[in-house]
């Protein structure tokens, strides 16, 4: 039986103790990031040998989501639709995403994976599950799942409107400074 995912640490705990267990899950999901980055270019060029992980990325999303508009893929990945707009110009000339006027409204368009494009992530995919297999394997079920649970409630409290609320002081100055604006 699993052990229940606690929602707040407990009241007896010390600041000091927060802090230090704030600080190493910061390091852990630092190393993780730098870790996943460099799969993430190990896949797309897996994928195609030119390709940015960026795009590797829009690749993921138009998988699982299926036909998409480029504005809800912007969206979905958290970056302006130029940058999208030229990953998917790329993916098109390389024949792994097409372009199809929308059913909904025909003035817009539905990004696509093609046959070659479905292929590719799945081949690169099923690779990539492999290695999971292999890294976590021998880990039991129950620690696979809680992980899950638990990367699944971080990536819930990252979800929207990550860092608007973070304000840093400007060296020398009493000055806050909001993300939006360095």
């Amino acid at each position: 039986m699993s052990n229940p995912l606690p929602s707040t640490p407990s009241p007896a705990v010390s600041g000091d103790a927060v802090d230090d267990a704030l600080q190493q899950v910061e390091h852990q999901l630092s190393l993780l990031w730098r870790r996943a980055r460099a799969i993430s270019h190990q896949l797309s060029r897996q994928v195609h040998p030119d390709m940015e992980p960026a795009a590797y990325g829009l690749l993921t999303v138009i998988r699982r989501e299926g036909p998409i508009r480029l504005t809800e893929l912007a969206s979905c990945i958290g970056v302006g639709k130029p940058s999208v707009s030229r990953q998917i110009a790329f993916l098109e000339n390389i024949g792994l995403v097409y372009k199809e006027a929308d059913p909904q409204d025909g003035r817009a368009q539905s990004i696509r994976l093609t046959e070659k494009g479905e292929e590719k992530m799945h081949q690169v995919q099923d690779a990539r599950r492999q290695v999971f297999r292999e890294r976590l394997g021998e880990w039991p079920l129950e620690d696979v799942q809680t992980l899950a649970d638990y990367m699944g409630r971080l990536n819930a409290v990252y979800g929207d409107g990550l860092l608007k609320d973070v304000t840093m002081k400007e060296p020398g100055t009493a000055e806050a400074v909001k993300p939006a604006d360095i």
